[in-house]
């Protein structure tokens, strides 16, 4: 009886020391997983820290490498280093300078509500426009639209077809968030809008961005300008959306380049003056009236001087900028 006891015994501290082996090794093994699984999550990590600061690195040396090449300014390029693309008569006693991003809803937001009235005068002769194109969004929000929109619309003044594809690319504006213009295929495809426009001479010159440096130094030339931001307006050198307190319509835009064609000015409020010069007034996207509340232009990064301005609605919009 005694040699059955011993033996039952053994078998069940046998038993346990197995149980407590098996338990072991289970924890083992656990420990095992559970430290790969840490070592593969560190190196997913570094992995994807690497691949960030690399598509970092890489989209901050883009814009450098598309813009390397040299100046090549598009047909009819005037102003200053030849950086404006001009419309109009250029025998017009008005000029009307603007900056613009292809990328930028406030710049949309103007196109929309003074596009009419500028073709009108453009047309009669009595104003000449002076565009300088910038590539503010593409810096605030990264991508490359606003520098393949404006090399395009460059490669579209190279044959005559500037204001025709420079109103579908407002006309056709993706959110300012996406950066549908930063695909040459979709510039490309917009083109075919514009009668005669879309030729293999335009498709080459949008593929090559054969005029990127060109709108890399217009930029350059915005932010030396200190301008508020996108979109600015001058109408003979005078910002014309200054005066909040008199906002311009373009009903008053009509009014002040019809007075300078016969050699007088109207003030904002509609009397002439023997002064040929335009005064400043205020920003306002009606055509008969305007208020100060609107959505708030494209703001540039940099210092915080007060900005970019047209609203989104047929009100007038308020904003900041700084530079890009």
């Amino acid at each position: 009886m005694s040699e059955k006891n011993d033996g039952a015994n053994r078998q069940a501290k046998r038993s346990a020391r197995e149980r407590l082996q098996e338990e072991r090794e289970r924890e083992r093994k656990k420990d095992k997983r559970r430290r790969t699984l840490v070592v593969a999550t560190a190196i997913v990590g570094v992995l994807g820290l690497a691949a960030v600061v690399g598509l970092i690195a890489a989209n901050a040396g883009k814009g450098d490498k598309d813009t390397a090449g040299p100046v090549t300014a598009p047909s009819g390029a005037a102003g200053k280093d030849a950086l404006a693309v001009p419309t109009g008569s250029s025998e017009a006693k008005s000029t009307l300078t603007v900056w613009e991003d292809f990328r930028c809803p406030a710049c949309k937001s103007f196109e929309v509500n003074y596009k009419d009235t500028i073709h009108e005068l453009e047309a009669k002769g009595l104003l000449k426009g002076e565009y300088h194109l910038v590539t503010l969004i593409d810096g605030n929000m990264g991508g490359s639209g606003s520098l393949k929109a404006a090399n395009a619309a460059a490669c579209a003044q190279d044959v005559g077809k500037f204001t025709e594809y420079h109103d579908v690319l407002f006309q056709n504006q993706p959110e300012e968030t996406d950066d549908a213009y930063g695909s040459n295929a979709k510039l490309i495809e917009l083109a075919g809008k514009v009668e005669g426009l879309d030729t293999p001479a335009f498709r080459e010159c949008v593929e090559k961005g054969t005029h990127n440096s060109w709108v890399a130094k217009s930029h350059e030339a915005f932010r030396a300008g200190n301008f508020r931001g996108t979109p600015t307006i001058l109408l003979n050198g005078k910002d014309i959306f200054a005066d909040q307190a008199n906002p311009l319509t373009p009903q008053k835009l009509k009014e002040q380049v019809e007075a300078t064609a016969k050699g007088t000015a109207t003030t904002g409020g509609g009397k002439a003056s023997a002064s040929p010069s335009v005064p400043t007034s205020g920003s306002s996207a009606s055509g008969s009236s305007a208020s100060a509340s609107a959505s708030p232009g494209s703001r540039a990064k940099g210092s915080g001087s007060s900005g970019s301005r047209t609203g989104a609605s047929p009100a007038a919009a308020t904003g900041t900028a700084g530079q890009g």
